[in-house]
């Protein structure tokens, strides 16, 4: 689904990746784990096409197609879904109607009909219910007043609706408390486990992994993948830190 090759970046004069190669299938999740400043959200922002990242070599084909070639909305119609470390205010527009125009401008650019409001709405209150959310909260502007979690759980939502092919969660488990690092964690099964979908976690912490199983997990580290393993590599760092297995 993703094949990232040798990919290089660069954040004003500053390289930040430099030569990461990382594949996924559908159907898997991988976790990305390693220290700060290693490149894990600007991996994340070249992939979504954030401006102000610049690919200076490298590839990345997202289901046969150069994802570079595509701009950031024609990237999310094909299917990409970035989720934010902290996820932005936007004061005066409700939740619903921003949901609405999102995933209705991303139906008519694949040639489908667009959801009317009463189909639209039956689709939100099935994803709000699920993640144990009011829909008196969507009616709200976009995480206007919402707390850390309350934010993380409006974007499990978001996912939800938009229904991607491939999500990049950008440490979707910061400021969640237990019970909603829960919520958030069965809200990624239910939503993205499935065999055409797939999922790259970005996270410093083992303890989302404990809620949501990766296939493969990878250290991050100076710019590129050092080390790749399974579930049990997320114990490690925990336990022993990146020091020793970031070379």
């Amino acid at each position: 689904m993703l094949q990232i090759n040798n990919l290089h970046a660069n954040v004003g004069d500053k390289p930040i990746l430099k030569g990461l190669t990382l594949s996924l299938n559908a159907g898997e999740i991988h976790a990305i784990m390693g220290p700060n400043g290693a490149g894990k959200s600007t991996l994340g922002y070249v992939l979504s096409g954030r401006p102000g990242y610049e690919v200076t070599e490298g590839s990345v084909t997202f289901n046969g197609q150069d994802l570079l070639a595509l701009e950031p909305h024609e990237r999310a119609a094909a299917g990409l879904f970035l989720g934010f470390q902290y996820p932005v205010e936007i004061p005066g527009v409700s939740n619903v109607q921003f949901l609405r125009e999102a995933l209705n401008a991303q139906r008519k650019y694949r040639g489908e009909a667009p959801l009317t409001g009463g189909e639209f709405l039956k689709v939100a209150r099935e994803q709000a219910g699920a993640l144990g959310m009011d829909m008196d909260m969507l009616k709200r502007p976009v995480n206007v007043g919402f707390s850390g979690g309350e934010k993380k759980r409006n974007e499990m939502v978001q996912m939800g609706i938009i229904d991607p092919a491939l999500a990049i969660l950008d440490e979707t488990d910061s400021g969640l408390d237990i019970d909603a690092l829960r919520t958030v964690g069965d809200g990624i099964n239910r939503i993205m486990r499935k065999p055409d979908k797939a999922v790259l976690l970005i996270t410093h912490y083992q303890r989302l992994l404990d809620y949501v199983k990766p296939d493969f997990v990878h250290v991050l580290a100076d710019g590129r993948i050092t080390r790749t393993g399974g579930a049990d590599l997320a114990l490690e760092l925990e336990r022993d830190g990146y020091k020793e297995l970031a070379a």
